[in-house]
Order: structure tokens, then sequence, then C-alpha cells
């Protein structure tokens, strides 16, 4: 079986055939560094490490690349609303660079922390404006732009490709049509690829252009930078599915206008969102998840890792602090079960990891891989990982090779923490069995109407440095 992924450009899954054999070229949207990233940002790039490394399990040579937006980027992605980086900058009383120079450490301080492997190539916007330049310049030569109220856009009527990704439907829009839209577009679709006259004065960063001195529109930054890199045309380019309609079908339009070449990029990859109750995470509405905010309330960042794991990158994941727990759980559970195997197995880390993987955990594994190969299918693959972990048949040092095997793609570090003291593990489960014993019982208490009973447990856990906490689907609990 070969590596299949489904194929938004097309709505398809479709086997994946690189254009140049053994070596594939991918690239993931970046973050708007002025900002700290949310829980559900994130979840893209645990989408875009997994691929990575599953497209490097498969034998092929990648080239990851990210971009890092630092200018450019408006709150609404069809040129309205307001300049994300400037924003920021007047709320925090810092220049713009100074902001996205924070932002960004604190961006790939995160990503080291849920183990997300670097980029090959991590490209920030405002190092490549002769880039972009030299990119809209051809996308002028070839006929696809206008000049209106000192601004350059690009003309979608002229572009036969353009609803193709989004699958939009262009027939009898009319400038105007949206409520707010800029007065000097021609169709609803365009989009400034140059600005020199916008509603923000003294803009913080400008650049000289043969249009004028002003900035990029935020779309061609990716398509220029992932050009650069990549070339005319490569093999993946991966977001949010809120990047569908607008970003990613801007950017198709700007390169195949500048290159003539249809398709630009052969696959598109697109993760759903995480939500919560109230609906999709986001920073304009404020109140955000961050990864530190877990972290501050006992979590680990392999537990949020972990929770992203148990559903397809291609469905919609609800996040509570219940389901969050539930995914510590079963991660300690999960190392538990590694440690205990070690202390069987009785041999040295590193003739586990090296261990050939055959028989029965050689089944175990292939399984796994098929998972894999449907589209990156995590949970069945974490099915598998767990199956032989706890198949008796299987010897210890044969279940951990294909353990730690499987863990180079599901990046849960389950080595390191093999390497860790087994004792306090295990002080640590029994713990976290006690606490679970006693917030069953305090539930009985409650059911039962014996309050006292129940106020008498949570008074005694909290005298232990415990906290409950009780939610609509249950309760959950942290140390003080």
């Amino acid at each position: 079986m070969s590596l299949s992924l489904f194929n938004t450009l097309g709505r398809t899954i479709q086997e994946f055939k690189s254009i140049k054999e053994g070596y594939a070229g991918f690239y993931g949207c970046g973050p708007t560094v002025y900002n700290y990233a949310h829980i559900g940002n994130l979840r893209a790039y645990i989408t875009h490490d997994i691929l990575t490394r599953v497209l490097r399990r498969r034998g092929y040579k990648v080239t990851h690349v990210m971009n890092i937006t630092d200018v450019g980027h408006l709150s609404g992605d069809n040129d309205e609303g307001d300049d994300k980086m400037v924003k920021s900058a007047e709320e925090r009383g810092k220049s713009v660079l100074e902001i996205a120079e924070f932002y960004t450490k604190a961006f790939f301080n995160d990503t080291a922390r849920l183990n997300i492997t670097t980029p090959d190539i991590v490209c920030k916007a405002t190092e490549h404006i002769p880039e972009m330049i030299s990119l809209i310049k051809k996308i002028e030569e070839h006929g696809f732009t206008y000049r209106e109220g000192g601004n350059l856009y690009f003309d979608v009527a002229k572009f036969p490709h353009y609803a193709e990704l989004a699958r939009l439907k262009l027939d009898g829009q009319k400038a105007g049509a949206r409520t707010g839209i800029d007065g000097n577009k021609r169709n609803p679709g365009d989009f400034v690829l140059w600005f020199t006259k916008s509603k923000f004065e003294n803009q913080a960063l400008v650049w000289d252009s043969p249009w004028g001195r002003g900035y990029p529109g935020w779309h061609i930054e990716c398509a220029a930078m992932s050009m650069k890199y990549l070339g005319e045309q490569f093999d993946i380019h991966a977001g949010g599915i809120d990047h569908i309609q607008i970003h990613h079908s801007n950017e198709i339009a700007e390169a195949e206008a500048a290159s003539g070449k249809h398709p630009w990029v052969r696959y598109w990859i697109h993760n759903e969102f995480l939500v919560l109750d109230k609906g999709k995470m986001s920073k304009s509405g404020g109140g955000f998840i961050t990864l530190q905010s877990l972290i501050d309330e006992g979590f680990d960042p392999l537990d949020y890792r972990y929770f992203l794991l148990g559903a397809h990158y291609r469905t919609q994941l609800q996040f509570s602090p219940e389901s969050l727990n539930g995914a510590r759980n079963a991660r300690r559970s999960l190392v538990s079960q590694i440690r205990n195997l070690v202390q069987k197995a009785n041999l040295p880390l590193e003739k586990l990891t090296d261990r050939q993987i055959d028989g029965k955990a050689g089944e175990y594994c292939a399984a796994f891989d098929q998972a894999l190969d449907d589209d990156l299918s995590i949970p069945r693959a974490l099915a598998s990982l767990w199956a032989v972990l706890k198949d008796s048949s299987v010897l210890p040092q044969d279940a951990l090779a294909a353990a730690f095997d499987m863990d180079s793609v599901l990046g849960l570090k389950l080595a390191e923490e093999a390497l860790d003291k087994t004792e306090s593990m295990e002080e640590d489960a029994a713990f976290t069995a006690e606490i679970d014993v006693l917030i069953a019982e305090r539930a009985e208490a409650k059911k039962a109407k014996d309050f006292k009973k129940a106020d008498a447990v949570r008074d005694s856990l909290k005298a232990r440095g415990i906290i409950l906490e009780d939610h609509p689907g249950g309760t959950t609990w942290k140390r003080i």
C-alpha cells in the first residue's frame, strides 16, 4: 500500500506521487506573529509535523518550508480590517519588529515543547520583499493586474482557475456586493498585491517598489517564498481549512499567473478546527487558550499532543478540560506500560531502539503503516501502538522496539520517558489512581445527597495539594 492523502483540490483521497521521485517539497502556512499562538493554531503544526514524519518514514527526502508573517496581514483575509502587526505594536507600546521577534520566539518555544520538528527552512516575510516585488512584476507583465486608488490589485476575472480549490461560484458577483468592501475593487474577490495607499496612515514598514513606496499584500508573501525555495511547481501545500476560500485560492492565482504553469501545487492538505463549546477558537474573540495556560494547569505539553493524535486531522475536534484530562491519563498509562516493559526486557535502551522488528511485532508495525498510508489515520495508528504493548504473546523487547519505531511518527518521546525513574512513575500512577477513586466516591456521595461526605473528600484532597474542579462533563483535578 502506498501513501494516499485527501487532496482538497478535487476533494478526493489520492495516491501521493511526488514530482521528483524520492523527493517531496512541502510548504506549510506559518504564524502571523502578533500574539501568542493558541492551541487551535497549534493543531495545524502538529498536522504538518506528522505529515513530514510520515513522508520521511516512507523514504522521501523532504524540504519543509514555513513562513513567518511579520508584515501585511490584515484581520480580514480579503484586505479588510486592521493590520494585525501594527495593532499589536500600538497596544503594547513596541515596534512592529520587536513584536514580531518576541512572538516568533514564543511560537517556536511552544512547538519545541510539543516536540514538533522545526521546518527545514523558516522564512520571514520582511526578509523576502525583493522576491515578492519580482513575482508581482511577472503577474503584471502577464496582464492580471490593475491599479486603482494607489494600490495594485489582482483581477480574478482574468484567471480561469480561481474557483477550483474553494469551488467558489463567481458568476454574478459585483463589486460592492459585500458590506464594507474596498470600493477600488472591480470584483469582490479581487485582492491587493501591493499597497501604496490604505486606511492606515504612517504604515510602520514600507519599501520602495515600481508601484510606489508601500508594502505587500499578505497572500503574495506565501506565493513568493514557497516558489523561491521549492520552485514554480511543488508537491504539497498545507494549512487550516479557513485558508481555502481566500488565502490559498489567492496564492494559486498569483503563482500560476506568474509562471503560466497549472497546477502550481499537486496536493492541498487542510486540517479542521479545534472548537470549544461556544464555537471556533479565535484571537479576535478574546479569551483564547495558550499552551502555557495548559502547562499552568498542570498538564504536560505532550498531553496536548496526545489529545490531538486522538482525532483525524480532517475531523473537527472539541476541546474541554475533561477531554484533555482523559488524554493526560491515557498518556500516563502509556508511559507506565512502556516502563513496565523496559523493566521486564532488562536490556539497555539502545538495544531496544535498534532491534530488528519482525514476527507479531512486525505485523503491528505493518498495521500502523497501513493506517498512516490511509490519509494519516493517526487514531488507528495509535491503536496499533496500544495493541502491541498489551499483547502478552509479544516479547517485551520486541513490543518496545515496535513502540519506539512507531513513535518516530507519533512524537511522544517514549524512549526519553522510558529513561525517567520508573519508581517515580509508578508512584505517580498509584497517586492518580487513588485520586480517581476518591473522586468517584465523592460523586456517589453527591448523588446520594451526602454533601458532608462529599465536602470531606474535597477538603482532604485540598489538604494534600489537590484542587477539584467540577464541570458539566465530570470532575478534574490539578495540583496547587
